[in-house]
């Protein structure tokens, strides 16, 4: 690692500038994991890892460009600062240019303290505990495979409008997949964490091993709409996928779902039958994320010029009608809306919900009960249709009880949609999406009562 701390290396990047205006920052990385297989730990190990980002700002005459340069480890920073000045140069006016966000009241954090770190011994309660799991599940002629994973990340952000911002970042996740001997039956379970200490082994470990007992029974479904129950898991990976597409841009000029037939967004409109409010806070607790913008690159619902913006909690769908859409200052100020910025938190919940997914499923004469969507893709963003697989464990519901798993399907469904026909919710819970948790870990979801999820076709994927 570089001698030069990483509030140093802004500063430095700061004075180095000749461009009319820069962000710079310093994004220090500690991760530590373990990987397991066949009931046996097969790795462990911990890095740490340094990324400088510099935006320069330059006025060229025609309007304000931007140009960021990223480089990793120890960079020589005269030079990263020259060839961000020169990307800018490079690049053109900037669509999304207004001024730089000057020093504001946002919790940046101590900006002075040394990065935080992570280590193996975040693990020092979760892997005996795991050692146990591996033991139960070989009694039983179970295999267990997963990872656990911990990161600490600390972003320091300058500019050179005042701002000395910084923000610390845990983030774990943990994963387990339960198989018997001849692969022929898989399940999942998963959970996501700030530091380990909530996490429980036997409650996974417990998940897999019913599951495992379900599936010993195989049924083979046709194609076809049935009444689902989504756990949380799944809606995060459809909710997520939705939450991406909340570009205000987008919807004002009649590129995603959220446009309005006829010009402008749809914002007041109702989407949800049921009182659903799904929402980010950069404050949830257990779900804690930066409270305000850092930002690389530009795009439809982020920009560069908005680096150190706040992000106040928002919610984007308030008792089942859409209530905001991501938007940057730039495209406020052309439509006289409030800007407003995405937050590294989902949560959606109903605030008239009691049952647990255990009561929902009691409550089933005859359905399906989902464990994971994988392979998500979108088919029509006007629609915001999407298709994907189902993933270890597709179990029927029959007089209110789990009799077998059934195959797997290919699905075609807009989360859209699926609010407007969900008729029930479950209690929230914090959950970790499957297919979405490489980018997106911080999540709370109820399950959802689907009744008449569109599987459309038969699936060999296990």
């Amino acid at each position: 690692m570089s001698s030069h701390s990483a509030q140093e290396v802004v500063e430095q990047a700061l004075a180095a500038s000749k461009a009319d205006g820069q962000v710079a920052f310093v994004v220090e990385s500690s991760e530590a994991n373990l990987r397991w297989a066949s009931n046996s730990l097969t790795t462990n190990g911990a890095m740490r890892s340094r990324q400088v980002v510099v935006v320069s700002f330059v006025d060229g005459g025609a309007g304000m460009a931007a140009g960021t340069v990223t480089r990793s480890g120890s960079p020589d920073i005269p030079e990263l600062v020259a060839a961000s000045e020169q990307a800018a140069r490079d690049a053109g006016p900037a669509e999304d240019a207004v001024a730089l966000v000057g020093d504001q009241p946002v919790s940046g954090g101590d900006w002075y303290a040394d990065p935080a770190e992570t280590s193996i011994e975040v693990f020092a309660e979760f892997a005996p505990a795991l050692g146990e799991a591996f033991g139960d599940a070989r009694d039983r002629g179970d295999l267990l495979f997963g990872f656990a994973e911990h990161s600490l990340t600390t972003t320091y952000l300058g500019s050179s409008t005042g701002l000395r911002l910084r923000h610390d970042q845990p983030t774990g996740r943990v994963e387990l997949n339960g198989k018997n001997a001849d692969f022929g039956r898989s399940v999942w379970a998963g959970s996501g964490t700030r530091d380990f200490r909530d996490i429980s082994v036997p409650g996974l470990a417990g998940d897999i091993a019913r599951k495992m007992a379900w599936s010993q029974r195989q049924i083979d479904l046709p194609a076809g709409r049935y009444e689902t129950i989504l756990p949380p898991s799944a809606v995060s990976d459809l909710m997520i996928y939705l939450y991406w597409t909340m570009g205000a841009r987008d919807a004002d000029e009649g590129r995603n779902v959220f446009g309005r037939p006829g010009g402008g967004n749809r914002v007041g409109e109702r989407l949800a039958a049921l009182p659903l409010t799904l929402r980010s806070d950069p404050a949830a607790p257990g779900l804690e994320a930066a409270p305000f913008q850092v930002v690389a690159a530009s795009s439809g619902t982020a920009s560069v010029f908005d680096n150190g913006m706040a992000t106040p909690a928002v919610d984007w769908i308030a008792g089942g009608v859409l209530a905001n859409l991501v938007r940057p200052r730039a495209w406020a100020l052309r439509t006289t809306a409030p800007a407003t910025a995405a937050v590294d938190n989902l949560i959606l919940e109903d605030p008239t919900a009691t049952a647990n997914l255990d009561e929902m499923v009691a409550a089933t004469e005859r359905g399906l009960l989902l464990t994971t969507l994988w392979y998500i893709r979108e088919v029509d963003p006007q629609t915001l249709l999407l298709t994907g697989l189902t993933r270890d464990g597709v179990f029927l519901i029959e007089g209110g009880e789990v009799t077998g798993a059934v195959n797997n399907f290919r699905f075609n469904e807009s989360p859209v949609d699926l609010l407007g026909r969900a008729n029930q919710a479950g209690r929230t819970e914090r959950t970790l999406p499957r297919e979405w948790n490489d980018w997106f870990t911080r999540a709370a979801m109820p399950a959802l009562r689907v009744p008449d999820f569109n599987m459309s076709s038969v699936s060999p994927a296990s």
